[in-house]
């Protein structure tokens, strides 16, 4: 069984343009992968839809419930320690929602799947696709 944490354009990529997600998709469609959406990728769909941003065909407290409970993806909540475990990364990136997102790969030992290039330098297993 294999677990992984999604970054947020992964999880818009797979509603918009899952070609894009291609190189990702046998993983992220295994029954053996449990794929999970952090509360952070919530909040950060939220604030910018909030602001203009981020166009949806419904409002986020629909729309990402919906999509996680059709394409089987699994909460992962923000908890104390990851939020601490900010502190403790270099400051290779200054994203807000990256760096917490990041702080949560670290603390449970999970890959994160993303094409986000600015998340190459720190010391996280990435699961690559672009």
């Amino acid at each position: 069984m294999t677990t992984i944490l999604i970054d947020t354009h992964i999880f818009l990529w797979l509603q918009t343009s899952p070609e894009r997600v291609s190189p990702g998709l046998d993983l992220l469609e295994n029954e053996n992968t449990t794929v999970l959406l952090s509360a952070v990728s919530s909040w950060e769909i939220a604030v910018k839809w909030s602001i203009g941003k981020l166009p949806l065909p419904e409002s986020p407290d629909r729309y990402v419930p919906d999509v996680m409970q059709r394409k089987d993806i699994n909460p992962l909540p923000v908890m104390h320690s990851h939020a601490l475990a900010v502190a403790s990364l270099p400051r290779h990136h200054r994203d807000p929602f990256d760096r917490l997102l990041i702080a949560q790969a670290v603390t449970e030992g999970l890959p994160l799947m993303t094409g986000d290039p600015a998340l190459r330098p720190y010391d996280v297993e990435l699961l690559w696709v672009d």
